[in-house]
């Protein structure tokens, strides 16, 4: 896409979004508009370091979301592409109007606007949305109707999902109710920089960087399943420089439309995270093993592996980032100074 080319992109402030953004600007985009909450008066904490996602950023605009629509209406311009990055991702928020009116009917808007103004989209869905992984990790078009995920996050992304698709499974032709490519990104565990605003939600790298820096050790949940010892539950981590890279080359590259999980495809121990965080560090491993909190055991993932297949067929043949290679880059370049992507 020309380096001239107009792009939007929603959850500008937050972790991959102000990725994606940083990204684009080293590619020589400068022609972005940022999405996001951006409180009038920032000042400490969280919104604070999330100003710091945003404030060293080459763009146009910088849109509060809740204004986006009628500053569109104001500002008529050619968007070249919107990349839809924004959402409620707090998978212990348990009040569901919360998650609907953020992650599917805000959601509903991006896809009207771009379908409308035929803008190409890619948005953000979640591995949580494959529940225990019961049905197991496929990015096919049937699966989203018989998911059940374990969370009100996981079934608001799931939600928008089914009806994404239900836009267009009435024919094979692009129609009026869809944008001229759409992708719908099924996030596996992204960590890597920018992700300080956080908080409980933060990478579980970040959080053990923290208590290794504060206590020469890290805390991680006991398995509360019989076939999981403690600290080989398993997840597929993905660096977020991956995550910003297959964005990149999606919308350059405009493969068929569809849902397309984003994982490495390898499953990880979390005993094999921290052990890759103390090895940067060249610090002694020591784990202590705690209880999983009362308001999430029963809603745990314990496995997660994305099949990338999928990816791979429609011509994606970038290298992922091993888990060891990850933690080292994200360590030793952003977290022990801090620095922001």
């Amino acid at each position: 896409m020309d380096r001239n080319s107009v792009i939007l992109v929603t959850g500008a402030a937050g972790f991959i979004g102000s990725c994606m953004v940083g990204y684009l600007n080293r590619k020589g985009y400068h022609n972005i508009i940022i999405v996001d909450e951006f409180p009038a008066f920032p000042g400490g904490g969280d919104v604070e370091n999330k100003k710091h996602n945003y404030e060293d950023k080459k763009i146009i605009a910088r849109v509060d979301r809740n204004e986006l629509f009628d500053w569109l209406n104001n500002h008529p311009m050619q968007i070249d592409f919107v990349f839809h990055l924004g959402a409620r991702t707090d998978t212990t928020e348990f009040d569901y109007s919360v998650l609907e009116k953020l992650n599917v009917e805000y959601s509903k808007k991006i896809w009207t606007y771009c379908a409308e103004k035929n803008i190409p989209l890619v948005y953000a869905s979640s591995a949580a949305t494959y529940g225990d992984g019961e049905l197991g990790y496929d990015d096919d078009h049937e699966l989203p109707f018989k998911l059940n995920p374990l969370n009100p996050y996981g079934k608001s992304k799931n939600e928008f999902d089914k009806w994404a698709l239900q836009q267009t499974l009435n024919s094979e032709l692009r129609t009026p109710n869809s944008p001229p490519s759409w992708y719908g990104l099924k996030f596996f565990n992204v960590y890597g920089p920018n992700e300080y605003h956080k908080g409980r939600m933060a990478s579980v790298i970040f959080h053990s960087f923290n208590q290794i820096k504060s206590t020469g050790k890290v805390k991680l949940f006991k398995s509360h399943k019989r076939e999981y010892k403690d600290g080989e539950q398993l997840r597929d981590f993905v660096y977020v420089k991956d995550v910003v890279d297959i964005c990149y080359w999606l919308m350059n590259e405009k493969p068929a439309s569809g849902l397309y999980n984003l994982g490495t495809g390898k499953a990880r121990t979390f005993k094999d995270l921290v052990t890759a965080i103390f090895k940067s560090l060249d610090k002694e491993i020591v784990i202590e093993y705690i209880d999983t909190p009362a308001d999430i055991r029963d809603k745990y993932q314990y496995f997660t592996e994305a099949d990338m297949s999928k990816l791979q067929k429609a011509g994606y043949k970038g290298e992922f980032y091993s888990l060891e290679e990850g933690v080292k880059t994200y360590v030793k370049n952003f977290l022990v100074d801090r620095k922001y992507y």
